[in-house]
Order: structure tokens, then sequence, then C-alpha cells
């Protein structure tokens, strides 16, 4: 039974997601301080450690150098002490499809502020629903982490998609002791969408029905002299794929918006679930999606603070903000208009 040392975490709280359990394990690492969570994803349909949480922690844990009890499949509870963070190589691997990219964020907050740079291998999934695809991190995440100090470069090697996984990117983080604060309040000026279609070992036509689909849905020019549309064929991938992503760029950031194929739904109506993102968005006053929203809280959090504006505040925002909360001296506060919604973060706690 793991020890109820540091702070206590109910894992069920909120959206009773993996986010509550991978938050506390950057802020660990980062602050020193031991954890122990218990309802691990108890919102879930499977509760408890599934491979790609627990490769989370495995993770944490190595770049930590942290002593962990509960760490196996299926465990719903875990205890986490962390002693020193250790810059260097990694290899990590999920083992399954499970996603290769929120092992990344987990781990990123401590390597960011090391003493010296880091160069990760993460195999596993790449793209996959309800995570962040490689090209978000690539093109909406990262360069705001950027920013804020730290230089992180990234290289996809090989597509992974669910079920196969198998995919492969590499990280090399440059970090920066002192985080600067960031405000992204206002989008600025905003250049028309772009959208491509990757199809991994599947037919070309499936990529050609959901930009033909995302093309009439949001106005888009197939003979443009900027390439608007484009089609990605590969076999850099261990098993068959399909992601539809729309590019939104304005001048304080790029937005990706996402969907995926999936058996039993057309191809039309991947398309048009882009567009429908991309509409929603434009048609709001805030600068940030409510995916990125979420996640700069946690980077901010540890720099200067600073503030975004954003679509929606969502559950999963909310909860994210209970967790950071239990780990440093940090209050947000939430704005919220018929348009928008602000987010201040980085006020110290009396």
């Amino acid at each position: 039974m793991p020890s109820l040392n540091g702070i206590i975490l109910d894992g069920s709280l909120g959206e009773g997601g993996g986010q509550i359990l991978r938050t506390a394990l950057s802020l660990s690492v980062v602050t020193g301080k031991s954890f122990f969570i218990e309802k691990i994803r108890a919102g879930r349909e499977r509760p408890g450690l599934l491979r790609q949480q627990l490769a989370a922690v495995l993770a944490a844990a190595e770049i930590g150098d942290a002593e962990v009890e509960g760490a196996y499949a299926g465990s719903t509870q875990l205890s986490f002490k962390p002693t020193a963070i250790k810059p260097g190589t990694y290899n990590f691997s999920v083992g399954t499809a499970g996603s290769g990219t929120l092992v990344l964020q987990t781990i990123l907050p401590a390597l960011m502020t090391a003493s010296a740079p880091s160069h990760i291998t993460i195999q596993g999934g790449t793209h996959n629903q309800a995570a962040p695809p490689f090209d978000f991190l690539a093109k909406t995440f990262l360069p705001q982490i950027d920013r804020m100090g730290p230089k992180v470069q990234i290289r996809l090697e090989k597509y992974g998609f669910y079920p196969a996984g198998g995919g492969r990117f590499v990280v090399d983080i440059h970090p920066c002791r002192t985080l600067n604060a960031i405000n992204l309040d206002e989008r600025g000026t905003i250049a028309k969408p772009s959208a491509n279609a990757i199809v991994a070992n599947l037919p070309r036509k499936i990529a050609q029905r959901e930009i033909d689909t995302i093309a009439s849905l949001l106005d888009l020019d197939h003979d443009g002299g900027i390439a608007q549309l484009q089609i990605v064929e590969t076999k850099n991938s261990p098993g068959p794929g399909n992601v539809v992503m729309i590019e939104v760029a304005s001048s304080a950031l790029v937005e990706v918006f996402t969907s995926f194929g999936r058996m039993g739904v057309s191809a039309e109506r991947v398309g048009a679930d882009a567009a429908a993102q991309v509409t929603a968005y434009l048609v709001s006053e805030g600068a940030v999606c409510e995916h990125l929203a979420d996640q700069l809280l946690l980077p901010m959090a540890l720099g200067g603070g600073g503030s975004f504006t954003t679509v929606t505040v969502t559950e999963h925002t909310r909860t994210n903000m209970h967790v950071i909360a239990k780990f440093l001296q940090t209050s947000f506060r939430v704005e919220e208009n018929a348009n928008q919604c602000r987010i201040i973060v980085g006020e110290s706690r009396s």
C-alpha cells in the first residue's frame, strides 16, 4: 500500500481523466514535492493506469530520479517521490498506440528548465484521438514554449496511428532556467485557413473527399497561389491511418484543428468535423482554442504568468487549474463574456 506522504490528489476530480496524473507528475518533478493519487482515471470507461499513463509515469520517474509505488497496468493509486531533475539522452516507448505526445508534455516542464540540454526519442502514437497530434505540438504548442525562453526542436520520423502505433519522433530541448511571461489576449490579423489530409496505407480518394468537403465549407481555393489544400500519402507508418488538420494562422499564433478518420464515419463527416471546429474558433474572439488553453496553464504558472483569451473554459481546464494550485503558489482568474473567456495566470496567493 503506497504511503500517504506529500500532496494528496483525487483522480476522480472534475472530468476524472489522465490529465490530473500527468500534471501532478510534471509539477512533482519540477518542484521536488512528492504526491499520492488515488482513483486514477476514475471517470473513464477503463479506470486505472493504461499503457499510455504508465509510460508517462515511468518517463517522469526516470527524469526525476523518483521512487514510485503503484506503477503497474490497471493500478488506481500511485505514490511518487522525486529526488532530482536529470537532463540527458532518453528513449521512451509507450509500447502501444497510446500517445507519445502526452508523454513528452509530461516530462517537458522539468527538462525545459533543467541545468543542461536533453535529447529525447519517443515511440508510440503520434496522431491519436483525445491527444494532441504531433503537428499541434510542432506548430501550436511548442512555439509558445519557445516564446517563454526554452528552445525545443521536434522531428517526426514515423507516423503512429491507432491501433498499430509504432510511430517515432525526436526532441531536442535547450532549457532556460527563468521563463518569460506570455500574453495571448488578441489574435491579430488572421490568414485564410489551410488544410491537409493525411492517408497512411489507405486510398487517396479518402483524403480527396475530406479536402473537397473542407474546401466547400470554408470557401477555400483548390487552385490558390498558396497551397491551401494538400493531400499527403505515406507508407511511413506501421498501420493504416487518416487525419485531417486545418491550420489557422494569425499574428499571435498558429492553431491546428484536427479530425480523425475512423471506421463507420464517412470522409465527408471527418472533413466537416474539422471545418466546424474552425468555424467555432473564427466566430469567437478568443485567441487560443480550448485545447491550447488547457496546455498553456502549467508552463505559464511555472513562468512569469501572463494571460490569454480562449473560446471557452472546459471542465478539463478547470480541473487542471485545481491540480496546479496544489503544487504552486499560483491562482487563476477567469473573466467571461459572450464571445470569449480571459484567463489570468500567475497571481501569487496571499
